[in-house]
């Protein structure tokens, strides 16, 4: 496995959605990458920092436009 591959599946990495396989070539890789190492703990910080914030409010203006954006899919 190379950075890109695994910068492509760290999202499965951390979910824990990968086969046996796919995983232990992350694992693998991690133990021989120090910027992958580094990026995955940056990942991690970034879902735990945003974990944390506050779910955004939608105007009621926006919530119609979602609403008639997602009617207007429908009818298609």
């Amino acid at each position: 496995m190379n950075c890109e591959e695994f910068v492509e599946l760290v999202t499965a990495f951390l979910d824990g959605a990968m086969d046996e396989p796919a995983e232990l070539r992350c694992l693998v890789h991690l133990t021989e990458c120090e910027g992958c190492e580094t990026y995955l703990a940056q990942f991690r910080q970034t879902v735990a920092t945003l974990g944390e914030l506050p779910a955004p409010r939608l105007s009621c203006e926006a919530r119609d436009q979602l609403r008639g954006a997602f009617r207007a899919l429908r009818r298609e």
